[in-house]
């Protein structure tokens, strides 16, 4: 359940807002197309459950990051 995804992913956050605003951010980069919004943010939450979550997601931005430098 859900619920169970959540409590495990706090462990690595210090509150459940910062948990919110990371994940909606891990979701929007993980979601693939003709899947469900529901199991990809499962899946984040799996994910955060096992790792820290800020260093996945400043991981995930750097990539990004660096293209938008190179085209400015």
């Amino acid at each position: 359940m859900r619920s169970n995804l959540v409590f495990g992913a706090l462990s690595h956050v210090s509150n459940r807002y910062s948990l919110c605003q990371l994940a909606s951010k891990a979701t929007r980069k993980l979601h693939k197309p003709n899947t469900r919004l529901q199991d990809t943010t499962n899946e984040v939450l799996a994910r955060f459950h096992g790792t820290n979550p800020a260093s996945l997601i400043e991981a995930m931005s750097a990539p990004a990051q660096e293209s938008e430098r190179r085209a400015a």
